[in-house]
């Protein structure tokens, strides 16, 4: 197999690993026509591999936030959408950041990514200010989490 689609399915099959624990820790949102998952890890739990492939830095210390904007489609899980995302993230002193998402455009798959630098026990809020391609009023989703590095 080529090493190029080997990154491929292994990029697909862990961010879909992480969007069905997603949906079992309910770190989806729900906006009628549009379903919005998402989550947060630490880049250590990545295979060095795919890190290579996508260019994400393997590191206990740096968090990534991994998002998906599905449409609700009859009879399937939703497909995909791109949409026009302003993301920020406040850690519990107040410290706000902005986060840079990029686009992963796989076969069957868009996701968008952001890392950025975490320490142990650090909790931050994030919010996602999404726009769906063709829609004009953003979703809004507010999401905490406690990475832990140690």
């Amino acid at each position: 197999m080529h090493h190029k689609n080997l990154s491929t399915i292994l990029l697909s099959l862990i961010f879909s690993l992480f969007f069905s624990l997603s949906a079992q820790a309910e770190n989806s949102q729900d906006f009628g026509q549009y379903v919005v998952h998402f989550n947060a890890l630490n880049t250590s739990s990545l295979p060095p591999q795919v890190t290579r492939q996508y260019n994400i830095k393997r590191s206990k210390n740096r968090g990534m936030l991994n998002l998906v904007v599905l449409k609700k489609v009859l009879g399937t899980t939703g497909t995909p959408v791109a949409a026009k995302i302003v993301a920020s993230a406040s850690n519990l002193t107040g410290q706000q950041r902005s986060l840079e998402l990029r686009k992963i455009n796989e076969p069957n798959a868009l996701y968008y990514i952001a890392e950025f630098g975490i320490s142990n026990e650090e909790t931050f809020k994030f919010r996602f200010l999404i726009t769906p391609e063709g829609e004009t009023q953003p979703l809004d989703v507010r999401y905490s989490h406690q990475f832990y590095t140690d």
